[in-house]
């Protein structure tokens, strides 16, 4: 062999032998890339229920007010066990009940709903708390 097929055979062998050193590190390093953090499983399973919460206090917040507080009363039905009903029922009925409540005041607030209608609303969302448990 001359000098210069050895010179590139031996070039060629470090080029093999530095590629096959920093490929390991390059593929660690995108495999870090997607690795989640604790913080972020944390956040993430931390979400639904933060959102229930939130869902859950609209629609206390509503049989809680001085409509809610009427439409209860002129219905006969306690607060408490109403309140206590609203943590039985599922995420998705949660979520939908929310929904309804947050309407509700936001077009009472605007003037779009008068108090009767409102309070139909409120004792309709009861309604439907009471026999989602139930059933």
């Amino acid at each position: 062999m001359n000098v210069s097929a050895r010179w590139y055979a031996s070039m060629l062998g470090m080029v093999v032998c530095l590629s096959s050193a920093l490929l390991p590190a390059r593929a660690q390093e995108e495999a870090k890339q997607h690795v989640v953090t604790s913080e972020e499983l944390h956040q993430q399973t931390a979400r639904p229920a933060e959102s229930r919460q939130t869902n859950e206090d609209a629609i206390r917040h509503l049989l809680s007010s001085e409509e809610g507080q009427k439409a209860l009363k002129s219905a006969s039905v306690d607060y408490r066990r109403v309140d206590k009903a609203i943590g039985r029922l599922s995420d998705e009925e949660v979520a939908k009940l929310a929904d309804r409540s947050r309407q509700a005041e936001s077009d009472f607030a605007a003037g779009f709903l008068s108090p009767k209608t409102l309070a139909y609303i409120i004792i309709a969302i009861v309604i439907i708390v009471v026999i989602a448990v139930l059933v």
